[in-house]
C-alpha cells in the first residue's frame, strides 16, 4: 500500500510539473530587438536593477540617443534575474517584459534580452471630442499602453462636436461648447448640430477639468508616456464660434457669414484667443509638442470675408492656402517662443510649411515623405494602416464603423519607412494609431476598436523590421488580449475572427477575364483601382472600398465588354458595395445588353434594387441575372441612385 501511494504521489507530481508553464521571451509584446535563449530555468523572482552603469552605457553607445534612453538588458540565469538600463525608463520597460514572461508561470527560461526601440514616437490618438471620455477611462488606457511600450497619448480635445478641456480665460468653451443636443454624434448631426448650456435638460457632453488633465499627465509620466494635447485650428472649430461668434468670418456686407466652421485668420481676436488658450494648455501639458490640427479647413468664407481679404493684402498672400499657412506659421513662432514645437496634420504643408513644424501624415504616406525630404520631422499615421476606426472584421458581424477594413494583420504589415529616402529616414520620428469616435459612442466600443490593433502599432514602433513575424505576433496578441480581458477591458475577439471576404482570396475565371472594357462614363479619379483593366481582371474586392480593387463612380456605371468573339452567354452580373457612413449606396437598377457587332444592342436582362431606402446595413449584393443570348459585346449599365457606386468585377459566363 505504501509503495502504491508513493507511486501515485510521484505520478501526480510529474503531472503537475507537466502542467506548470515556463515563461520565456516568446511571450513578450512587442518583440525584443535581440534575444539569446540559454539552457536552464529558474523560479520567478524579483530582479536586481542597475541603472546608469558605465558598462551598459558603453554597450548602447552606438544606438540613437532616444534608443539609449529606453534600452535595457534583462538577464535570467541560474544566478538570478538582473536588469541593466541607462535610465528609469529602460528599467521600467524591462520590468514590463519580465512581467509578461512570468505571467501565469512558476519558472522562467534562462535568457538574455538586449532591447531598445526602433522609433522614438510610438503613439495612440483618442478622439474625446465626438464622444467624451473621462479621466478614469483615459487612465485605464494608459495602463494598457504601458504594457506594450507605447509612449505617446495624443488627445484630440477639440472639434465641432465638443470642446473637452477647461480654459479658465474662456468659460463658455466648457459652459456651452462642451455640451450638445444629441447623445451620440450621429444624433447630434442629424438634429442640426445644436449646442446646449451645461445643466440643460438632455444636454450631452463633458470636459476634463485642468485638475483632471494634470492628473492624467502625471499618471502617464509615471508610465513613461507623454500626453500630447490637440487644439484644432483653423478648421473643425464650429463649437468655438458657437461660444464666441466674434471669432468667425464676416460676409461681404459685414454681417456674420452664414455658415461657420473655420476661425477667421483675418481677425486679430482669433490670434489673441488662440494664444491665450495655448498658454493655459502649455501650463497643463509639459509635452515637447503641441498639436494644432490644421486639417480639413473648408476656407469657404475666406475669399469673401473683408477681414481675411485685408489680411491677405497686408501680408502679400495669394490664396486661402497661403492664408492658412500664415496662421500656422504665426502659431509656430508663438509656441517656439515658449520652448514648444508645433505638430499638425499634413494639410499644414499646403501654402508653405512653417520653418520648425512637424508633420503628422494621415492622408497616405505622401505628406510624411514630403516633409522628411524637406528636412522636417514627421510622424507616420496613414489612414490605410493606422486608422483604428475602420472595421476590423467582416462588416456583417461588426458594430457600425465609419467604413473601410483594417484587420490586425494588415495593420501589422505597415512599415513607417516604406517610400522614405534613406537620407531622410532619420526625420521619421515614429508611428501612431488614430481612433476617431464618430461611430464609437461607448467606452466598451472604444476598447473594442483599440485593442488589439494598437498592439500592432506598438510592435511596429518598437521592434526592428527584420524581427517582425506575423505568426508569432498573432500568438502573443492572443495572450495579451486575454490578459486585458481579465483586467476588465473589452478587446476584439481575435480567436473568432471571420476574416477577409472569401471571394477576394483567389482569382475568379469567366468569359470576360482579361477582355477589353470601354467606358461610356469615367470612373472617379480618387478610386481608379486598376483603371480600364479593373472590371475584368478576375480579382474580386475585399471588404474595403479603398483596397485598390473596387472601382468608384460618382455617375452611372456604363461599360461595354468586348469578349473578342461571339459567345453563348448565360449569365452577366457584378457585385456592388453598400456602406452608408461613407455614402456608398446601391444602383437603382441594372440593365444588360448584348450585341454581335458592337453597334446594335438588344436588352436581355434587368435587375432592380430591392434594398429599402431606409436600410443602413453594410451589404455586398450581386446585381446579375441568367440570360440566354449570343454575342461578342456585353453592355452593363447601372443607374446611380445617389452618392457613390463601387463595383469590383463584371462576370460573364
Amino acid at each position: 500500500m505504501k509503495r502504491l501511494l508513493l507511486s501515485v504521489s510521484l505520478l501526480a507530481a510529474c503531472w503537475m510539473a507537466a502542467l506548470a508553464e515556463t515563461g520565456g521571451p516568446d511571450r513578450i509584446l512587442p518583440r525584443p530587438a535581440q534575444i539569446e535563449v540559454t539552457s536552464g530555468r529558474i523560479a520567478c523572482g524579483q530582479p536586481e536593477v542597475r541603472i546608469g552603469q558605465r558598462a551598459f552605457r558603453k554597450a548602447t553607445a552606438s544606438l540613437p540617443a532616444f534608443a539609449q534612453k529606453e534600452a535595457y538588458r534583462l538577464t535570467v540565469s541560474r544566478k538570478g534575474i538582473s536588469i541593466e538600463a541607462n535610465t528609469p525608463a529602460g528599467a521600467f520597460y524591462a520590468r514590463q517584459s519580465l512581467a509578461q514572461m512570468a505571467r501565469g508561470c512558476d519558472s522562467l527560461q534562462c535568457c538574455t534580452l538586449f532591447d531598445y526601440p526602433r522609433f522614438a514616437y510610438r503613439g495612440v490618438m483618442l478622439d474625446i471630442s465626438r464622444h467624451f471620455r473621462d479621466k478614469d477611462f483615459i487612465l485605464k488606457q494608459l495602463d494598457a499602453m504601458a504594457e506594450v511600450r507605447l509612449n505617446r497619448l495624443h488627445l484630440h480635445l477639440t472639434d465641432a462636436a465638443g470642446w473637452r478641456i477647461e480654459i479658465k480665460a474662456y468659460p463658455r468653451l466648457t459652459g456651452y461648447a462642451a455640451w450638445r443636443k444629441g447623445a451620440t454624434w450621429k444624433q447630434w448631426t442629424a438634429s442640426g448640430r445644436q449646442y446646449a448650456e451645461q445643466g440643460e435638460e438632455n444636454a450631452y457632453g463633458g470636459y476634463l477639468t485642468q485638475e483632471d488633465a494634470r492628473e492624467i499627465v502625471a499618471y502617464a509620466a509615471e508610465r513613461n508616456i507623454t500626453v500630447i494635447p490637440e487644439i484644432e485650428m483653423p478648421g473643425h472649430s464650429a463649437e468655438v464660434i458657437a461660444a464666441y461668434p466674434e471669432l468667425g468670418c464676416l460676409a461681404p456686407d459685414g454681417s456674420p457669414a452664414r455658415t461657420q466652421g473655420d476661425l477667421c485668420p483675418g481677425n486679430e481676436q482669433t490670434f489673441q484667443f488662440l494664444e491665450n488658450v495655448l498658454l493655459e494648455i502649455m501650463d497643463i501639458f509639459p509635452s515637447e509638442y503641441i498639436h494644432v490640427g490644421g486639417d480639413e479647413a473648408g476656407k469657404r468664407n475666406w475669399p469673401d470675408c473683408p477681414r481675411c481679404q485685408a489680411r491677405m493684402a497686408e501680408e502679400g498672400l495669394n490664396s486661402p492656402e497661403e492664408l492658412q499657412s500664415y496662421l500656422i506659421a504665426r502659431i509656430e513662432r508663438f509656441l517656439g517662443a515658449h520652448g514648444r514645437k508645433l505638430l499638425g496634420w499634413d494639410e499644414i504643408l499646403e501654402g508653405g510649411l512653417a520653418p520648425n513644424a512637424t508633420v503628422m501624415s494621415w492622408r497616405g504616406t505622401e505628406g510624411g515623405i514630403q516633409a522628411a525630404t524637406m528636412g522636417h520631422d514627421a510622424v507616420m499615421t496613414p489612414g490605410e494602416w493606422c486608422y483604428l476606426d475602420k472595421y476590423q472584421d467582416a462588416q456583417f458581424k461588426e458594430p457600425e464603423a465609419i467604413g473601410g477594413y483594417l484587420p490586425l494583420e494588415k495593420a501589422y504589415a505597415y512599415d513607417p519607412l516604406d517610400g522614405i529616402p534613406a537620407d531622410a529616414a532619420a526625420h521619421i520620428l515614429g508611428v501612431q494609431g488614430n481612433l476617431w469616435h464618430e461611430y464609437i459612442p461607448t467606452t466598451e466600443h472604444t476598447e473594442y476598436m483599440l485593442w488589439p490593433r494598437a498592439f500592432a502599432i506598438a510592435e511596429i514602433g518598437w521592434t526592428p523590421a527584420a524581427c517582425k513575424d506575423w505568426p508569432s505576433f498573432h500568438e502573443r496578441v492572443l495572450r495579451q488580449a486575454d490578459y486585458l480581458a481579465g483586467k476588465g477591458y473589452h478587446p476584439f475577439d481575435l480567436r473568432n475572427e471571420f476574416g477577409e471576404r472569401k471571394v477576394s482570396l483567389a482569382p475568379v475565371r469567366h468569359l470576360a477575364c482579361g477582355k477589353h472594357v470601354s467606358y461610356a462614363l469615367p470612373w472617379n479619379e480618387k478610386y481608379p483601382a486598376s483603371g480600364a483593366a479593373t472590371l475584368t481582371d478576375g480579382i474580386m474586392g475585399s471588404w474595403s472600398y479603398s483596397d485598390g480593387r473596387w472601382q468608384g463612380f460618382l455617375s452611372d456605371v456604363d461599360v461595354t465588354v468586348d469578349l473578342g468573339a461571339v459567345e453563348d452567354i448565360h449569365y452577366v452580373g457584378a457585385t456592388f458595395m453598400m456602406q452608408p457612413p461613407p455614402q456608398i449606396f446601391l444602383p437603382k437598377q441594372v440593365e444588360i445588353f448584348v450585341s454581335e457587332d458592337g453597334v446594335h444592342f438588344e436588352k436581355v436582362g434587368e435587375v432592380w434594387n430591392e434594398v429599402p431606402v431606409a436600410d443602413r446595413s453594410v451589404l455586398y449584393p450581386l446585381f446579375g441575372t441568367s440570360i440566354n443570348a449570343r454575342g461578342r459585346y456585353v453592355r452593363y449599365h447601372a443607374t446611380r441612385n445617389h452618392a457613390w457606386l463601387f463595383v469590383d468585377e463584371i462576370v460573364v459566363n
